[in-house]
């Protein structure tokens, strides 16, 4: 959406659309969607009267809004829908929407005049874009239809074949921005040019599809200035570029087919890019009709099969089987033999990939390795052949959260419980001969030869993320050392090895061992603040009580993770003055199971702290009762809380009414009713009216 497109929205809502009367005597819910109502109106006008849009990520308010709108207008024009069932029932469809009000009311409209309006949101939703525009009902949004036909068209052929890219993936689905973006560097769509490396250029290549909206942060989710892990391709754009007729189908412009369904044996499938999706029916007659001489990518969801790979793919760069079922080591073997030009191999989330075989030395054109979350161990020694290869993503640890879940009330993973299934992968040496590396880890430093490990790490210059487990007093000088070489690093990820974390239990000094990785400034030229400059992420795991001294030394961090046994006072106060934007505290048992983010000077005074937070995380495995003062996290957008299900675990918040820039609250692991009413009354009297979801 730009200007010209949210001005018309506007005139419209103005036009059709009059603000509800509001009466003091409503319920709740009923003032919360009239404040919505009026809080999106009034962002559409000052956006565009004002002309400060800019792109998806300004209209955060006005998106919120407008997912309420939907379930507010079936409201008015019918009063005896429960207000609950209708959020269950049209979430899915509103989000098909794609934040769009002028089809939130006209999809509303349809609904409310019929009494079985349930089992007519599920034939609406079958083919959803093809049924808005055929169906008489919504004969007002030709003009809309006709707008995206126009659009589309418009877009110049780089932007148009980085536009088709995104119908490789299903629509209403999440994309990892970084799967996404070291496709198009295996594939050529990004390449290096004179002033940046086709790395950068496909940052900028995905920031211009946020710019024209047709990706965007998922909703609910709030503004920071990190770059998001996660991104949502619009529904309502993907399905209508779906439905086009080949002639006006922009899938041709790169050429992307898909196995859907039932199909008929042809001659006529070829493309660049195969989509294998969930629903097909795995026939094995279809796929040998395929014509493969021209396949540069597969991409494959949900059950793998063996016969899925074919000598015939002599050109095939891309194999992506990410989080795909029923893959087998020897199905691997079978890849590695084939498939010999790959520069893409994912195989995330394969839990029945078991290792690696030496094999992948062959590959030599590899540039892009993603195995995490597979029950890989060890990295053969044949690795060190691929001298291309930028980005190796390797551990054991295996995602616990159900990915199938809608991303706008899923918690994401327990960090505690994640990291402690977090096994880090032994390399072996000359891990040091692959200078391309800019991405690397989860490394078991820990092991028979990890100080070797360790000082090959410091011929990496290109590393910019780095994974290590296996961290200890014996080891911490030597990472410090490799650590500190690299200037460029933005982000690093520790776990401490197991027997430091008992020896955290018995003795609460025995982890002083990590102020020493970095030590603190002695003069105004040395020091972490200088050498790690660029680090904008940390995330630290299996710490005791203490925080390391030099944390609070580095001022350009953007995202702090921690996963302690205990979490002092002393350890939040410390944490006051940094610049984060996201702090998640994973955190084992508190203090009488307070944690006060209220601050006071000597003399009780109550003082700014986390005055850049927007997003808190807390997951402890006991109860939580959390506080918050009134010159505390005045930045914070949304609040994720989870604990311990536990008989004796309880949950309880104070003084979230001062949050003042709250729009969302998670909670996971209570349904209880009265905690529910004590943050319904709490968050009422906040002016943003925040959602509240819990689980």
């Amino acid at each position: 959406m730009n200007t010209r497109t949210l001005t018309y929205l506007y005139e419209h809502l103005e036009e059709t659309e009059p603000a509800p009367r509001y009466d003091g005597n409503v319920a709740y819910h009923t003032k919360r969607v009239v404040n919505r109502w009026e809080l999106m109106r009034w962002k559409v006008k000052e956006i565009c009267h004002r002309k400060k849009y800019k792109n998806y990520h300004h209209c955060h308010n006005y998106v919120l809004a407008v997912q309420n709108l939907g379930s507010r207008h079936v409201t008015i024009k019918n009063p005896h829908i429960p207000v609950d069932d209708i959020d269950t029932e049209l979430r899915p469809l509103i989000l098909k929407c794609g934040g769009l009000p002028k089809v939130i009311v006209s999809v509303a409209d349809y609904l409310a005049q019929h009494f079985n309006w349930q089992e007519k949101a599920k034939i609406l939703n079958d083919k959803f874009v093809d049924n808005l525009m055929t169906w008489p009902e919504f004969a007002s949004l030709a003009d809309l239809f006709s707008w995206m036909h126009s659009y589309l068209g418009a877009l110049p052929e780089p932007v148009r074949q980085h536009v088709a890219y995104l119908l490789i993936f299903p629509g209403q689905s999440s994309i990892r921005r970084r799967r996404l973006l070291m496709r198009w560097v295996a594939e050529g769509y990004s390449r290096d040019d004179g002033s940046y490396t086709a790395n950068e250029n496909a940052e900028e290549h995905f920031s211009k599809l946020v710019q024209l909206s047709m990706v965007h942060r998922p909703l609910l989710t709030s503004i920071t200035n990190m770059r998001m892990v996660s991104y949502e391709v619009s529904n309502i754009f993907h399905e209508y570029m779906v439905t086009r007729p080949p002639q006006e189908n922009i899938a041709t412009a790169i050429e992307v087919f898909e196995l859907q369904g039932i199909c008929s044996p042809t001659s006529r499938r070829r493309g660049r890019h195969l989509v294998i999706g969930e629903s097909w029916d795995r026939d094995q007659i279809v796929f040998k009709n395929i014509d493969f001489s021209r396949l540069r990518s597969l991409t494959v969801f949900g059950k793998w099969k063996k016969f899925f790979i074919s000598e015939s793919m002599k050109v095939l760069r891309v194999l992506d089987l990410e989080d795909a079922l029923d893959v087998t080591d020897k199905d691997l073997q079978n890849i590695l033999k084939l498939l010999r030009r790959l520069k893409f191999l994912s195989l995330r989330g394969c839990s029945g990939i078991k290792y690696l075989p030496s094999s992948v030395g062959e590959l030599r054109q590899l540039q892009i390795l993603d195995v995490r979350y597979t029950k890989i161990r060890v990295i053969p020694t044949s690795i060190t052949n691929l001298k291309k290869l930028q980005y190796m993503r390797v551990g054991q640890s295996v995602p616990t959260v159900d990915r199938s879940a809608p991303r706008t009330v899923t918690f994401k993973v327990s960090e505690l419980r994640r990291c402690l299934q977090v096994v880090g992968v032994e390399v072996m040496s000359g891990i040091g001969e692959l200078t391309a590396l800019h991405t690397l880890g989860v490394i078991n430093i820990g092991v028979a030869g990890g100080k070797v490990i360790l000082k090959e790490l410091r011929k990496l210059t290109q590393l910019r993320k780095l994974g290590v487990s296996g961290v200890s007093k014996k080891n911490v000088k030597e990472l410090s050392s490799a650590i500190l070489c690299h200037s460029r690093l933005e982000s690093l990820s520790v776990w401490l090895n197991k027997h430091s974390q008992v020896c955290f239990k018995k003795n609460k000094h025995s982890q002083d061992f990590m102020d020493g990785m970095f030590p603190e400034n002695t003069n105004e030229t040395s020091g972490p603040e200088i050498k790690l400059q660029s680090l904008q992420s940390l995330k630290l795991y299996g710490l005791g009580d203490k925080l390391p001294k030099w944390i609070k030394q580095l001022d350009n961090l953007r995202k702090l993770v921690l996963e302690m046994t205990e979490l002092s006072e002393d350890a939040i106060s410390s944490l006051r003055d940094l610049k984060v934007s996201i702090l998640r505290l994973c955190i084992k048992q508190l203090p009488g199971g307070k944690l006060n983010f209220c601050l006071k000077l000597h003399g009780g005074h109550l003082l700014c702290c986390f005055e850049t937070v927007k997003v808190l995380e807390i997951s402890c495995c006991s109860s939580l009762d959390v506080t918050f003062g009134s010159k505390s996290l005045q930045n914070l957008e949304l609040l994720k809380a989870s604990c311990g299900s536990g008989s004796g675990s309880v949950m309880k918040f104070s003084g979230i009414e001062h949050l003042s820039e709250l729009k969302e609250v998670q909670i996971k692991g209570s349904n209880d009713s009265t905690l529910k009413k004590d943050v319904e009354g709490q968050i009422f009297r906040l002016k943003n009216n925040p959602i509240l979801n819990m689980e």
